[in-house]
Formats: C-alpha cells, sequence, structure tokens
C-alpha cells in the first residue's frame, strides 16, 4: 500500500508537502511520524479553541458564514432608521 500525501495543500493553495512513501519507513519511523503529526494537530486545535474563545467574548459563535453576519447588519440598521422615524411621528 503506497499512501502519498501532499495533494491537500494544493486544495488550499499552499506549498505541496514533501511526498511519503508509508510502505518504506520502519516502525521506528512511522511511530515517530504518528507523534509528529498527533503533535501538530494538537496544536492546531489548540490554536482554533483559543480563536473561538477570543471570538466568544464578542457575541455567540455561529457556523453562519460572513454573508449572514452582513445581513443581519444591514437588517439591524432598517430596522433602527424604522424606529427612529416612528419615534419622531409621535413626538
Amino acid at each position: 500500500m503506497k499512501a502519498v500525501l501532499g495533494s491537500p495543500a494544493r486544495k488550499l493553495g499552499r506549498a505541496p508537502i514533501a511526498k511519503i512513501d508509508l510502505d518504506s519507513l520502519s516502525i521506528e519511523e512511522l511511530a515517530a511520524f504518528r507523534d509528529e503529526a498527533t503533535d501538530k494537530l494538537a496544536e492546531k486545535v489548540a490554536a482554533c479553541q483559543a480563536e473561538l474563545a477570543m471570538l466568544s467574548r464578542y457575541g455567540k459563535v455561529t457556523k453562519k458564514g460572513p454573508a449572514a453576519a452582513e445581513a443581519k447588519l444591514r437588517k439591524e440598521a432598517k430596522d433602527a432608521g424604522h424606529s427612529s422615524k416612528d419615534q419622531s411621528a409621535t413626538a
């Protein structure tokens, strides 16, 4: 079984990762590779969790994209404009 690493880099627009033939590695090399990959993943998870914690201070974290956030801001601005007109009409 030949496992080749590197294709995800192209999808992300990054420099390609070196191709590794896992079949050619010894058990010790495979274990070291696994440990390095596990450590790198743990670093990335910690960084993402820290970013989410920082963002959560500014409000609810949602799965919606930037377009939804922009639409919400436009709606709030529109609603604020109507409420000020309503208040001036009743005064």
